[in-house]
């Protein structure tokens, strides 16, 4: 199983009941043989542009893990689900991953190095 990363731009009026677009998302990811590492909710948020006519939408971020032959029966079914207005779903690039968690921590010993002397100097 391959790792996946979705990002799901659900229609903004569905914000008062999430959960039912969310299960239904749930729903088309485990059908497809899939499973969701994690979820995170990223809240509602202005679009650059308007999608359907809608200015703003709620942003819900998955993690998953998924065989060969399920991102494209996920597609084809977030393509014509009505509740989510626009989607992406990629591959993990482990490369990436590993460089930025390396840059965070390289500025996080930075950042203490430098209190450090902030404190020496007082």
């Amino acid at each position: 199983m391959k790792e996946y990363e979705l990002t799901v731009l659900i229609h903004p009026d569905l914000e008062v009941d999430l959960e039912t677009p969310l299960t239904k998302v749930r729903e088309i990811i485990t059908s497809a043989g899939g499973s969701i590492t994690t979820e995170d909710n990223w809240g509602k948020k202005k679009l650059t542009y308007k999608i359907n006519r809608e200015d703003f939408a709620v942003y819900v971020y998955f993690e998953l893990s998924l065989p060969s032959d399920a991102p494209l029966k996920i597609s084809s079914t977030l393509n014509i689900t009505e509740e989510v207005l626009r989607y992406l779903l990629v591959t993990v690039d482990h490369k990436g991953r590993k460089a930025l968690e390396e840059a965070k921590a390289k500025a996080k010993t930075s950042s203490e190095s430098e209190s450090d002397d902030n404190k020496d100097e007082e």
